[in-house]
């Protein structure tokens, strides 16, 4: 592994382009490259280069790029969840979280990201004895009280309610876990962070 010293714009050009929590700086350029494990790295005429630097160095309009999206096996879906939730708890950004429903939504973010029908099924079912917990708009929940602080799940059509204590919270990601089959180990490690 080699190490390169990009400026903060590249940087956050770069990280702009993330598909999913965990993808590593590698991955990501290999996608934008279009390149290759095992790929021959192409040695350009010293003309080209100039040319090419002088194209960067003009300023350019964004053009937008529909993600390419490919369907993993379904063998390999299981794991990837897995990888992708042990990668979110030791990231940087959950670590950084002080408070336990900012833990409590970024879990929730990454869940629904990862399997969006299994997380709808899980949460269809998930409710108190007075209170729906997560709906498709914030009236919905406060239907249930003012006092439930509905709030938006980032990158989700859900809203869910966060005037519960910690262990209810627990409780939720709990339940949303275990019906998305993930290993209970994992859903104690989570359920344990937050």
């Amino acid at each position: 592994m080699k190490t390169i010293e990009v400026d903060e714009e590249l940087y956050r050009y770069i990280a702009s382009h993330t598909q999913h929590i965990g993808e590593s700086a590698s991955d990501i350029l290999r996608r934008m490259l279009k390149f290759t494990p095992g790929q021959q790295a192409v040695r350009a005429a010293p003309a080209a280069v100039a040319q090419s630097m002088q194209a960067r160095a003009e300023p350019q309009q964004a053009v937008p790029v529909a993600p390419s999206v490919t369907a993993p096996a379904a063998a390999q879906q299981p794991r990837d969840k897995v990888r992708a939730m042990r990668e979110l708890l030791l990231s940087d950004e959950y670590a950084e979280q002080n408070k336990a429903v900012n833990r409590f939504m970024l879990v929730l973010s990454t869940l629904y990201s990862l399997a969006p029908q299994e997380f709808a099924a899980a949460t269809e079912t998930l409710h108190g004895r007075t209170r729906t917990y997560f709906a498709g708009d914030e009236q919905t929940l406060l239907q249930g009280g003012n006092h439930t602080k509905p709030k938006p799940v980032p990158g989700t059509p859900y809203w869910v309610i966060t005037n519960t204590n910690t262990g209810r919270k627990r409780s939720m990601i709990e339940t949303i876990m275990q019906a998305m089959q993930f290993p209970v180990e994992l859903t104690d490690k989570v359920c344990g962070t937050i």
